[in-house]
């Protein structure tokens, strides 16, 4: 009988240090997860909640400018800091450039203001005024391609035709 308690303990005092070993190793695992589970949580609400509409547009070939005005419709705002970060890409289709930002417009710069601001943020319900100029704007009747695109991924196109 002794053998058998002896044998029944070790295996009692195994199963108990293999548990703990497991625990330990387990733990620091679900903690990682969670706080990653977490991160991408909150990546995705703020991606769901962030949208914007391009709602009218005009480009001349004549004076190598474009301007167009976006609107938000998302539920959140968008810090003035990625608004700053946006690629604009403008010309003709299939022949268009991406923009530098610029305080001055230039030729292959765009400028922006967000109207009606009184946060530094574009919250929902404004409007961002992007005024952009290049050489690729194409002439009177011919096709512009826009894009504007947040740090965030999100990002807006669409072709119009140019005007005088």
């Amino acid at each position: 009988m002794s053998s058998e308690t002896f044998t029944t303990a070790m295996f009692l005092i195994a199963a108990i240090i293999s548990a703990g070993v497991l625990i330990n190793a387990v733990f620091p695992v679900i903690y990682t997860l969670s706080g990653t589970i977490s991160s991408s949580s909150h990546k995705v609400d703020e991606r769901l909640s962030t949208d914007v509409k391009i709602v009218t547009t005009y480009a001349s070939g004549e004076n190598n400018n474009a301007r167009i005005w976006l609107k938000n419709i998302g539920a959140g705002r968008i810090a003035d800091a990625n608004v700053r970060q946006a690629d604009v890409f403008l010309g003709g289709q299939g022949d268009f450039i991406r923009l530098t930002r610029s305080e001055t417009l230039t030729n292959g710069t765009w400028t922006y203001e967000i109207l009606e601001d009184t946060n530094d943020y574009w919250d929902s319900g404004e409007t961002l005024y992007i005024e952009a100029q290049t050489t690729k704007v194409p002439s009177r009747g011919d096709v512009v391609y826009f894009q504007f695109v947040l740090p965030t991924g999100l990002y807006r196109s669409t072709t119009f035709t140019a005007g005088d």
